[in-house]
């Protein structure tokens, strides 16, 4: 996925956030806050958000950083982008595994992350980089 502009906005700054963390389960509620302050300024550019667009957003990132922070090694990196009709949340880690996307099952006791990711988000992919991979979501705006 790549940021999308409309036509009229060709020329307007893409509104992204970018976050490196190291590691240590302190990342998982700094990306909390990271996504906070970068809604707020969707917020202060007149973006249209659903009502609950914050609480969600801030659930993704937390859970993919989660997903970082137990099954990968080293550090991980937060990206926001702001696309036409939503924001892409995409997290790299160092992790050579990629995402198991399991079934529904609600008597199932944890990992239910990227079932949740992917109940709120519109698309949900992964792709391999040199070292590790980035798992991206797009999150609608409304």
């Amino acid at each position: 996925m790549t940021p999308a502009h409309r036509p009229d906005a060709a020329d307007a700054p893409v509104v992204s956030a970018v976050v490196e963390f190291r590691g240590g389960s302190a990342m998982i509620p700094a990306s909390r806050d990271v996504v906070h302050g970068f809604v707020a300024r969707l917020g202060e550019r007149g973006v249209d958000l659903a009502d609950t667009f914050l609480d969600a957003a801030r659930l993704v990132a937390s859970e993919l950083v989660t997903n970082a922070l137990r099954h990968a090694p080293g550090p991980c990196r937060l990206e926001l982008t702001l696309l036409d009709d939503g924001v892409e949340i995409a997290v790299s880690d160092t992790g050579e595994g990629f995402p198991t996307f399991l079934p529904r099952d609600p008597l199932r006791v944890g990992r239910h992350g990227l079932e949740i990711v992917t109940r709120l988000c519109d698309e949900v992919i992964t792709k391999p980089r040199a070292t590790g991979k980035t798992v991206y979501a797009r999150l609608p705006l409304r």
